[in-house]
């Protein structure tokens, strides 16, 4: 039902306002709930913890770009409370809003307040997290200041052709951004962003490789979209929000054509039992059970 609803949806004027409004008020998909923001900062978490690995450098001096920020800037304030100075972040449509960011610097609030946040951020400029307690109270104020004070800068635009510099941004990062752009595209993204990253920069990737139908669904499990052809899926996925179903091998090819080095990977290694419950299409008959199961995984690379 979720799949025509939004496969109509994205035939509409303005579609991504209306998938929004949809998502808000029936499915429930894009509301801050407690579970997305954990996983969000969790995120942003290990993005710090791979560039401290991987760049010897003061993070407070350091560029950063975001791939597909979306709704919610957590993980744009979560490196502004960690003394990130420039952040900017680059999606297909302007997502966000003043109420957004209100809404998520009150949940950034609502965290350590609980003494969770600190499970996630082991350090917090004291005098920064004074300006997510004034944004949390700023309704009124326009979207491009509220921005301002946290140091973001939205690029709204295409991530294969960006106005920044050769080898200007220290860290770019995306999170669940991956499987939802078509294979030839982000090869050229990743074209992209080997150009402006810096000779040693990072780069540090998380996917989702499962069904997100599944998601919402609870009658299927999360490899189940890997039953249809190509032909059939083309019919049931839609242009809101994509699922290219690509798996953790291949995104690992395009790094190696591309001669982007992995310098670290981790993955969820999933479930084989669900897996042996779909009749796989033929096009994922010279995957192994292994390499199909895999749910989930950051690419981490090392420019140099």
């Amino acid at each position: 039902m979720k799949a025509v609803l939004q496969k109509g949806i994205s035939y509409l004027p303005q579609k991504e306002k209306i998938n929004y409004w949809f998502q808000k008020n029936v499915t429930k998909g894009v509301n801050l709930s407690d579970e997305y923001f954990g996983y969000k900062i969790n995120h942003a978490s290990d993005h710090l913890r791979f560039f401290k690995k991987y760049a010897a450098k003061n993070i407070k001096d350091c560029i950063v770009l975001e791939l597909g920020t979306g709704w919610y800037p957590i993980i744009p304030i979560a490196f502004f409370l960690n003394d990130l100075e420039q952040i900017n972040s680059i999606d297909i449509s302007d997502w966000m809003t003043n109420e957004n960011i209100m809404i998520t610097c009150q949940k950034f609030l609502e965290w350590r307040n609980e003494d969770k946040l600190d499970r996630y951020l082991n350090y917090i400029n004291e005098s920064k997290w004074k300006t997510i307690e004034e944004l949390s109270k700023q309704n009124g104020l326009e979207l491009d200041k509220m921005c301002e004070m946290i140091y973001l800068k939205r690029w709204v635009g295409d991530a294969r052709k960006t106005d920044f510099k050769n080898n200007s941004i220290d860290l770019i990062c995306s999170n669940n951004t991956f499987e939802h752009i078509p294979e030839e595209t982000l090869i050229n993204i990743l074209k992209e962003f080997k150009r402006i990253n810096k000779n040693d920069g990072v780069m540090s990737h998380f996917i989702d490789l499962s069904d997100h139908f599944a998601h919402f669904d609870k009658s299927i499990n999360i490899y189940n979209f890997l039953k249809y052809s190509d032909q059939r899926w083309k019919m049931i996925d839609n242009s809101i929000q994509p699922q290219n179903r690509l798996r953790f091998k291949d995104y690992k090819k395009i790094y190696g054509k591309l001669q982007i080095p992995v310098s670290y990977e981790e993955v969820r290694k999933g479930n084989l039992e669900e897996v042996k419950k779909i009749d796989l299409d033929s096009n994922f008959h010279d995957y192994t059970l292994e390499e199909i199961a895999i749910s989930h995984g950051y690419i981490i690379s090392q420019v140099k």
